[in-house]
Order: C-alpha cells, then sequence, then structure tokens
C-alpha cells in the first residue's frame, strides 16, 4: 500500500524536523505525525502506522479498541519527503502482503489521520471522519475508507 500526505500553506510555521536515517521510535504522535489505522474485516484488531516527517517509523497492533498494544512485526515502511515553503509531502509505501492480521481476501477498513504541530506548539487533528468529541483515532467511526479484497 502507496500512502501520500500532504500538507499544503506556509509550511514554514509547522514543526517540521530534518530527516534522519529511517528507524522504528515510539510517541512519534506526539508532534508532527502522519498515520494510517487499518482493521481487516469486522473484526476489533487493528495496525496503526505512525510516521513522521524526520522518516522515524512506528508500527503497533492492537487486539481491540486502545487494547493489547504490541510493536507489530513488520517489514521498515519506504518513505520519501519532500518540502519547500508551501508544501510538505510524506509518501509512505507500506509491505502488507506479511501481516496475518490482514488478510488480502478480507475487506479492509482504513483510518487516515495526522497531528501537525505548529512552531508554537499548537496542534491540530486531521482525519478523514472524527468522532464526537475529542479527537481519538483509534475510534472506529475514523475507520471510514473501506478498500474491498485484493482480486
Amino acid at each position: 500500500m502507496t500512502l501520500g500526505y500532504h500538507l499544503f500553506g506556509d509550511v514554514r510555521e509547522v514543526r517540521i524536523p530534518p530527516p534522519v536515517a529511517p528507524a522504528r521510535a515510539d510517541n512519534l504522535w506526539e508532534h508532527s505525525c502522519f498515520e494510517a489505522f487499518v482493521r481487516a474485516g469486522s473484526g476489533q484488531a487493528y495496525h496503526e502506522f505512525n510516521m513522521a516527517p524526520s522518516l522515524e517509523w512506528a508500527v503497533y497492533a492492537f487486539g481491540g479498541y486502545r487494547s493489547g498494544m504490541n510493536d507489530a512485526v513488520v517489514h521498515p515502511p519506504t518513505m520519501e519527503r519532500r518540502l519547500n515553503d508551501q508544501c510538505f509531502e510524506l509518501r509512505v509505501s507500506l509491505q502488507l502482503a506479511s501481516m496475518p492480521d490482514l488478510p488480502e481476501d478480507a475487506s479492509w477498513h482504513l483510518g487516515l489521520s495526522a497531528v501537525v504541530e505548529e512552531l508554537s506548539g499548537c496542534k491540530s487533528y486531521w482525519a478523514l471522519v472524527h468522532p464526537r468529541g475529542a479527537p481519538d483515532f483509534h475510534h472506529s467511526d475514523c475507520f471510514a475508507l473501506e478498500l474491498p479484497p485484493a482480486a
């Protein structure tokens, strides 16, 4: 799966760290971070993919809503970034075929989201769909994009 995240506007006001050697890291969501949540079929288990502008990444497996979290065993994502004064782009390629919780013969439900941190420290939370109340990308309402089984 390949995902493209784009920020448009005066990105000089967004906290975008310089790139580092791609590596797994925790707590990426505390700063600017792009995320994908993937659930197969109608089950409760899902995966959370975090990709930072620095090219650091993390993948977690959950057994249910915010429960049973473990580091997922995955191939490291391939990431490319582009930056200018008006746009930041992060292109991410994920190898999901080896993940047993994401069978190709099931529909996948995706939640795509982003945390954007300004230089002032102010954060905004972006998603395809937000549930009522405070931002919660793990909420089942956020898994709004359905991909049919692979043909």
